[in-house]
Parts: structure tokens; C-alpha cells; sequence
């Protein structure tokens, strides 16, 4: 008996990893035979406690699905709380999330039998989300160089639900005889996808424009986010500096005081980003914010994006500036 829970927000990331885990489950078995697949909208937490509960007829084991247990509250999942306590040793089971907020109960019922955790999200941080991708491609029988994997990182950015989908593809074109380049997996990538707020802010105080405005177009066109979401995110940032404008902090510690977050690489690195902007250049990027704040509600009759790509490539002058000096 093995229990397992699947968590994810991208749904083909999701179902790849429930497709490999009943591939493997299964095994030669048969799965017509083995597999009981709750994925509709209306199936009751009953019905999977029966399925749990039945022996397997014919084969050694069976396999029950069950998808979308987040739209269960608490109250519902009692029966399959208690069931996880005493298993059927002749049922793997397979719990994916979905539907809204799990129940923590049910979480912890995982953990107390013993059962694993697939967390489908791709880490955030980039050494480690370059491993997540390394670990992906070698699920699949590819061998990409490692120039390749980091062009294939880099374009695809927050929207790595696509990988699956160009493994395959780059699969059935090249098999796995040989190690692809760069140039062998570029034609396969389609549009560049969204990236994580933090490398439109990195770029930024880098005084990266070029790099600034890619990133911008990334964020509001692939990763769909809205000019005044965009706004946020930059807002947010500077705002945190400013915390540190008077605040006379001298260390990771007094900074992360002033800007009421915990010591750390942000703290780190707001602290540094506050040095090379100063007082005033940090005043000058908050009246920058301001004044694009209000275009994007009609002060000036500007297209939203093009209000954006003004306000981005202002901020990054005005950092790389500041680093020169």
C-alpha cells in the first residue's frame, strides 16, 4: 500500500506527474483492471472510501485516483482522514489537489501513513529551478548540453508547464541518440514565457534597459500580468528602500528592522540597491512611480504599455546612474 499527494497550480505539470506516477504504479499490470479514476466534478468522499476499501479482483493491487480534493472541507474528509490511519494494504493510493485549499487534516493524514508529497511547482530560486529542469529533461530519455537547458530555462521562464509539451516534440524529432545544442532546440520553444517578478527587478537595479524592457513585455504579454499588477511589484520594491531612507541602517539586521521583514539575502540586497540609489535617487524613483501611476489612470493619453516602458527604462537609467557614480 502506498499513499501519494499530488500538488500543483499548473494543471499539465499536474497531470504529467499523475500519468508517470500511475504508469509506474501499475506497471505491467493492466490498467483497464486496476485503476478506479475520481476526476469528475460530483463524486462524494463515500464513494472513494468504498473504492479504497474494495480488494482488487484478479490483480494484486489497485489503484485509486483521486483528483480535485481541495473543493472537500474539513467535515468531508473526515472518512478518508480515518481510512489513511488503517489503509488497505492492497490499495495505492493517489490524492491530487485542486478545487480550492486542502484540508490541513487531510495533509497531515498523508504524512502520518507514511505517504510522499509530488510538488509539481518548478522552485523559484534560479540554481535550483535550473536542477528542476536538468531533473526534467532526464525524465525524459533527452540529453541537452547545458547551454541548451539554460536558453530552454530562460525563454520558457514562469510558464514551465510548456516543458513537458517540447520534450516530447524535441523527443519524437531527434530521439535520444545524441546530445541537442542550443541551435537544435530554439526552433521548438514558441513565444517566450512570463518570469518572476524578481528578475523585472533585478534588471532594473542593475540599470539593465535592454534586458529591463524584455522582461517588462514578458511579464504583460506572456505571463498576462496587468500594467497596474506591473506597478505593484515596482512599487513594492521601492517602497521598501524608502523604508530604509533615514532609517540609518548599517547591516542586514537594522535593515530588515526598518523595512519589517525578516534578516536575510532581501534585506541584503535592499540594503544594497538603497546605497547605490541614495536618498534622493530612491525619492526620485518613488515620483517616478507616482507620475506613471496616473498616466496609466489618463493623465496622459498614452497607450498602457507604452507608459510602462517609459516608466521601466527611467528606473534603470536612473540605477545605472547611480552605479556609475
Amino acid at each position: 500500500m502506498t499513499v501519494h499527494l499530488i500538488t500543483g497550480d499548473d494543471e499539465s505539470l499536474v497531470l504529467s506527474a499523475i500519468a508517470d506516477l500511475v504508469k509506474k504504479l501499475v506497471g505491467a499490470g493492466d490498467r483497464t483492471m486496476m485503476v478506479d479514476d475520481f476526476d469528475s466534478d460530483d463524486y462524494e468522499i463515500s464513494a472513494v472510501i468504498d473504492a479504497v476499501q474494495t480488494p482488487p479482483f484478479l490483480t494484486d493491487t489497485r489503484v485509486v485516483v483521486v483528483r480535485g480534493v481541495g473543493r472537500f472541507n474539513t467535515d468531508d474528509v473526515v472518512p478518508l482522514v480515518a481510512y489513511l490511519a488503517d489503509p488497505l494494504p492492497s490499495t495505492d493510493l493517489v490524492l491530487v489537489g485542486g478545487g480550492g485549499r486542502m484540508a490541513k487534516s487531510l495533509t497531515d493524514g498523508v504524512k502520518k501513513s507514511g505517504g510522499t508529497v509530488i510538488d509539481t511547482v518548478p522552485p523559484s530560486r534560479a540554481r535550483e529551478r535550473a536542477g528542476w529542469f536538468d531533473e526534467q529533461i532526464k525524465a525524459s530519455g533527452l540529453k541537452l548540453d547545458g547551454q541548451a537547458t539554460q536558453v530552454l530555462a530562460d525563454w520558457l521562464g514562469e510558464d514551465a508547464g510548456r516543458l513537458q509539451g517540447i520534450l516530447e516534440t524535441l523527443h519524437a524529432t531527434y530521439g535520444s541518440g545524441h546530445t541537442l545544442r542550443s541551435v537544435d532546440v530554439a526552433p521548438f520553444m514558441g513565444d517566450a514565457g512570463g518570469v518572476p517578478p524578481w528578475d523585472l527587478t533585478d534588471a532594473v537595479d542593475r540599470g539593465d534597459t535592454t534586458r529591463s524592457l524584455q522582461l517588462l513585455h514578458r511579464m504583460m504579454r506572456a505571463g498576462e500580468r496587468h500594467p497596474l499588477q506591473v506597478m505593484s511589484i515596482l512599487h513594492g520594491h521601492y517602497s521598501k528602500l524608502l523604508a530604509l531612507d533615514g532609517a540609518d541602517a548599517r547591516d542586514e539586521a537594522s535593515a530588515a528592522a526598518a523595512m519589517g521583514i525578516k534578516p536575510g539575502f532581501p534585506a541584503r540586497k535592499a540594503l544594497d540597491q538603497y546605497r547605490k540609489l541614495g536618498g534622493s535617487g530612491t525619492t526620485r524613483a518613488i515620483a517616478l512611480l507616482a507620475q506613471a501611476d496616473l498616466d496609466l489612470r489618463g493623465a496622459k493619453e498614452w497607450p498602457e504599455e507604452l507608459v510602462m516602458e517609459v516608466l521601466v527604462a527611467r528606473l534603470s537609467r536612473l540605477a545605472g546612474t547611480a552605479a556609475r557614480r
